[in-house]
């Protein structure tokens, strides 16, 4: 039970705590458009039950990607967290389409929303919610990314999210969609409450499922990239190469290959050692570029061989980083 606790304290804040505020949100807003007759409070409700469904399932992918490796699993759970995520891609799809056919509806056959102040007062504290969850994403962005927040916040966030891990890049690509999709349902409503315009509900409806269909596909695509295994980002490849060449002892790298999975980073490398060591002088630098890198929260595991200076320069940096 110990061992549960510590995997759950490790799981994504962000995703928890969105996937609390979205179910909160959820309710006031099913509420809110059952006794309005909103079309985009209720495109709005749907979005924020898939956000609170998709969060809830990200942050269990994320508690059981903490566990160690086994014996039948040596490299860990780490891809668990994409599949959980696909798994929330499919629950936004669903709820996207259930959003634009109410939209072509409400297109169709135009409703008279009520209760103005409020379907107001709701959708005020959904921009607030989810933009207090927004900005704890654009936080977390930044803190595993190892980024630099000089610039602003929102710049650094929409800058590093590709290199952040797959929950949290979840949760601010969702709630850039909640609380644009909270700030267009509330354009809807004053102007249905202030003009003869009714379509626009509909229009709202259906622009909202739109922005939906897009978090869905780029989550997607970015967790079929974690399924299959993609290559660490350049800067980490970077850092990695560094903590091996600051060693004394060491000459070169070989060869070297840092796939992600999940949050973390996993390394293989030769590494060139200066001629005339013994092989037990060798192994102690092996072990000690090992500790290294090890000391780095988000390296997993270190597969390291060594071999003796060969004379030629091997390491070359990549050029470009890899796409995620």
């Amino acid at each position: 039970m110990g061992s549960f606790w510590q995997m759950v304290k490790k799981g994504n804040t962000s995703s928890a705590v969105a996937a609390l505020g979205n179910a909160g949100l959820a309710v006031l807003k099913g509420i809110a458009a059952a006794i309005s007759g909103s079309g985009a409070m209720f495109a709005s409700a749907m979005h924020s039950v898939a956000d609170a469904v998709n969060q809830a399932f990200v942050f269990t992918g994320s508690v059981l990607a903490e566990k160690a490796p086994t014996r039948r699993f040596p490299t860990g759970f780490g891809r668990v967290i994409n599949l959980f995520c696909m798994f929330a891609v499919i629950v936004v799809t669903v709820m996207a389409y259930e959003t634009v056919l109410e939209g072509i509806h409400l297109l169709e056959h135009p409703a008279d929303a009520s209760n103005f102040w409020l379907n107001f007062a709701v959708l005020a504290i959904a921009i607030a919610v989810d933009g207090f969850v927004l900005i704890k994403a654009m936080k977390e962005i930044v803190k595993e990314t190892r980024a630099d927040a000089g610039g602003g916040l929102l710049i650094a966030a929409i800058r590093n999210v590709g290199r952040a891990a797959p929950p949290t890049r979840l949760v601010f690509y969702e709630d850039v969609v909640a609380t644009s999709g909270a700030l267009l349902a509330l354009i809807a409503v004053i102007i249905a409450e202030f003009t003869a315009f009714r379509l626009f509900d509909g229009i709202a409806t259906i622009l909202i499922g739109i922005l939906m269909v897009g978090v869905a596909f780029k989550v997607g695509y970015d967790n079929m990239v974690g399924l299959v295994g993609v290559a660490a980002p350049l800067d980490v490849e970077s850092r990695v190469a560094r903590v091996i060449l600051d060693d004394p002892d060491v000459t070169d790298i070989n060869k070297m290959r840092i796939l992600q999975e999940g949050r973390f980073y996993h390394v293989e490398s030769y590494i060139e050692l200066r001629p005339g060591l013994t092989l037990a002088v060798a192994d102690d630098i092996k072990f000690r570029v090992r500790d290294k890198l090890l000391a780095t929260p988000d390296i997993a595991d270190v597969m390291l061989g060594i071999i003796e200076d060969n004379g030629v320069r091997d390491w070359q940096p990549t050029r470009e980083a890899p796409k995620s």
